[in-house]
């Protein structure tokens, strides 16, 4: 690679496609069958098997960690060839995002990563994602027609507030506006606000990536993402809220005193860090991130996995920051030809 190379993500982006295909492949042999654990660890390990044949430096900066407890991809972890002229990269991974929707046979659930790359071999990718060891962040996403112009919602105003800007933004009533909220106990007086304002909901139970991504997508039927999700998910959804142009606003949420005192005594947390809100810019730095996707089982943003004919067909979503460029990758796998690798054996298996 020529050092000072404008688009180096442009080398690896397809194979990011088939990164979070192979994982969703692996995912759905469990799809349904009550074992989150063995379809995460079927999808790591076809996720890690295709990085194998990526040619690039991938430091993973997000990944799944303490919040999990199962199989998976974590922080500091090292994917593709590494050689020594490869693309320094960043890697945000997530090989399931709804494991729960996969154990289950749920609608919802996806492979996703983002990937950011240096333009210079000798730069440090480290830098790209940041590190947020806080499990959850409380979080509201919208799109880009709600980015700049006075126009912009605030984690901390009233329900009500941000509802009425977001109306005024989209030139819509209040209550026409369309939000999606993760159906947990701690966000009871949340719903409870969007119903008294007159907000259409959508409650969701997993699966907070493509929710926040949805407001930034075109024809969603989503205005807003709010509530307090997963810290990783967060950082995914920013790189692809980027590439799209939309905004996204977090702020860490410890879920009791003791993560606050670990927060604080292992972490070095301080009270502005407890304070500090993140923008998508500072969660998803640069312009050279790539966004892949691809649907496990059918969800609003991409339709699930389904054989016909023969052939195994994916769909998947990939995005680049620099041009915000947005594609859908519909894939035909002859069932008889498709092998996955895998990096626990380093062989080719069949779908």
């Amino acid at each position: 690679m020529a050092a000072g190379r404008h688009d180096p993500e442009r080398a690896i982006d397809l194979d990011l496609i088939r990164c979070t295909e192979n994982a969703a492949l692996a995912a759905w042999k469990w799809f349904g069958k009550g074992d989150k654990n063995q379809a995460d660890l079927a999808a790591t390990d076809a996720l890690r098997g295709m990085f194998q044949l990526v040619d690039c430096k991938g430091l993973v900066r997000i990944g799944e960690g303490r919040k999990d407890n199962a199989p998976g991809v974590f922080m500091d972890d090292k994917l593709g060839s590494w050689r020594e002229e490869s693309i320094p990269a960043a890697i945000a991974v997530d090989p399931i995002d709804g494991t729960t929707l996969t154990a289950r046979g749920l609608a919802g659930a996806i492979s996703v990563l983002a990937v950011t790359t240096c333009e210079n071999p000798d730069d440090d990718p480290s830098t790209l994602f940041p590190a947020i060891t806080c499990h959850y962040m409380e979080k509201i996403a919208v799109g880009p027609k709600m980015t700049g112009g006075g126009k912009n919602v605030l984690l901390d105003a009233p329900v009500e507030t941000n509802l009425n800007v977001i109306a005024a933004g989209l030139n819509k009533r209040v209550q026409d506006l369309v939000a999606v909220v993760l159906d947990r106990p701690r966000h009871e007086k949340t719903i409870l606000a969007l119903r008294q304002a007159g907000c259409g909901i959508r409650l969701i139970s997993d699966g907070d990536v493509a929710a926040a991504i949805a407001p930034s997508l075109p024809n969603s039927g989503v205005d807003l993402y709010i509530g307090i999700g997963g810290s990783p998910e967060a950082v995914l959804s920013a790189a692809a809220i980027k590439c799209l142009g939309g905004e996204q606003l977090c702020r860490i949420w410890p879920k009791d005193d003791d993560e606050r005192q670990r927060l604080v005594q292992e972490d070095g947390c301080t009270p502005g860090d407890f304070e500090k809100i993140w923008n998508v810019e500072e969660m998803a730095q640069g312009e050279h991130i790539v966004f892949s996707a691809t649907g496990i089982s059918d969800s609003p943003m991409l339709q699930g996995i389904r054989y016909e004919g023969g052939h195994c067909i994916t769909e998947s979503i990939l995005m680049r920051a620099r041009n915000r460029t947005m594609r859908r990758i519909v894939a035909h796998h002859d069932i008889q030809r498709k092998t996955m690798h895998l990096a626990s054996t380093g062989q080719e298996v069949e779908i």
